[in-house]
């Protein structure tokens, strides 16, 4: 009897996306739920974070909070690497998801006595974007092998692509018969009900095999920004992050110049009677996300596991540098609202699908530290150092000195190839860990 054979009418639906073998759906599936809730969860919030932020404060203030960010995540991402260091694995996850469950009742709490807490509640969030989400791809990256997570990362990354789609949807036909302050509520309930879901799927992959949590570790934990610049593969991961981010955030700063420079000139020229500036920018941006959404999800769903199976990880993870190059060469000559319109769809959309599932792929040779402890360095810390050096180019490049959109996209252009070779340098490192004679710790 062939392995096809043998598995569900389920397995077999599921193998027209990925190779899912016996009794392997429910997991990948549970697992998707649970990180579908989590992006459900932030989409609702972030919706309070902006009318919260835009209602006490400014558009540039949101720019400068960055850095913020920044500041309180290199005092976070330590601690956190001392709980990875103190704790097994779901008491570590527990820990931390209670502490951002507790976090919105009391803020709303707060914000019903008259505290201001626009600027506190978008750094919050922030972290929470960042460290949840992060600390969920390293379970997923603690529960599956790497054969396992190159196929089956596919389908659980489905479910956070169409999570955002789903929280982004709640929040919009909620926000007027509730209000503001009520989806802080629910966002914290829905991520109460995925830290219970997480809890189970621990216990259901407890029996299969023993997390890397139970391990004996005897030598004291390492700081996990220690861990990063000591080891080369981390290292290089964490600058290709963000760079990423650096390129992808002046790459929306780039649309957003256009976007607003297009609906001034259509008002002055009365192309648009009866809208206003506001209304054209945010009907193009409900379009310009519906595109972005809906590529993404069917590149998830059709391209992201034919392109691991017969490309591998290694390749995989060039080929969001290589369309933001071309992209960004295209812009340097044409930088018309459609051509960057098209770049931005096609860059994001492969982020959100390919890339997001590659980069988290890239963890599966890694220690259980690392996978925790060092991942939550490089999906928060570094990130957010790419949206700071973002805004300090855009700042220099409308401050100190001015450059054009087409000068902008060049500097993206020039920064994508310095990207491109460190996603080469990665996708070598990749391949050399998971080659056959290699340890599974070999990411030292």
């Amino acid at each position: 009897m062939t392995e096809l054979s043998r598995t569900s009418g389920l397995e077999r639906m599921l193998n027209l996306f990925t190779v899912v073998r016996r009794g392997e759906a429910r997991t990948a599936l549970l697992l998707a739920l649970n990180v579908f809730l989590i992006l459900m969860a932030y989409y609702i919030l972030k919706t309070v974070r902006e009318a919260l932020i835009l209602g006490e404060g400014t558009a540039e203030l949101k720019s400068y909070l960055s850095a913020g960010q920044v500041v309180v995540l290199a005092f976070v991402v330590p601690y956190y690497g001392r709980l990875v260091a103190r704790f097994p694995r779901m008491t570590l996850i527990n820990i931390v998801t209670i502490f951002f469950v507790i976090c919105p009742p009391v803020f709303y709490l707060l914000t019903r006595l008259g505290v201001p807490l626009g600027v506190i509640f978008f750094i919050w969030i922030g972290i929470f974007n960042l460290m949840i989400i992060a600390q969920f791809w390293s379970f997923a990256n603690d529960v599956y092998l790497k054969e396992e997570g190159e196929r089956l990362f596919v389908i659980v990354g489905f479910g956070a692509s169409l999570g955002a789609v789903a929280g982004a949807v709640v929040a919009d036909r909620l926000i007027e018969p509730f209000g503001v302050l009520q989806l802080m509520l629910l966002g914290a309930g829905v991520l109460a009900i995925q830290l219970l879901l997480t809890n189970y799927i621990d216990r259901l992959e407890r029996g299969r095999r023993p997390p890397a949590a139970k391990t004996v570790r005897t030598a004291p934990p390492v700081n996990a920004f220690a861990m990063v610049f000591r080891t080369r593969y981390l290292l290089m991961i964490g600058l290709m992050l963000m760079l990423l981010n650096w390129i992808n955030t002046t790459g929306e700063y780039i649309l957003g110049s256009i976007v607003k420079d297009t609906a001034s000139a259509m008002i002055a020229a009365g192309d648009a009677p009866g809208l206003t500036e506001g209304q054209i920018i945010g009907g193009f941006y409900a379009k310009y996300f519906s595109l972005v959404n809906g590529l993404g999800l069917v590149l998830q769903l059709f391209v992201v596991s034919r392109i691991v199976k017969h490309a591998g990880v290694a390749w995989a993870v060039m080929v969001l540098p290589a369309l933001a190059f071309g992209a960004y060469n295209i812009l340097v000559f044409v930088p018309t609202l459609t051509a960057v319109l098209a770049a931005k769809v096609v860059e994001n959309a492969t982020d959100y699908s390919l890339n997001n599932t590659v980069r988290n792929m890239l963890f599966l040779p890694c220690t259980y530290e690392q996978k925790f402890s060092a991942k939550q360095a490089i999906d928060s810390f570094f990130v957010r150092v790419g949206d700071v050096l973002s805004a300090a180019l855009v700042f220099a490049g409308t401050a100190l000195i001015v450059l054009p959109t087409r000068g902008f996209a060049l500097v993206n252009a020039v920064l994508v190839v310095v990207w491109l070779v460190l996603a080469w340098r990665v996708g070598h490192h990749y391949k050399t860990l998971t080659a056959p004679t290699a340890a599974p710790s070999a990411a030292a």
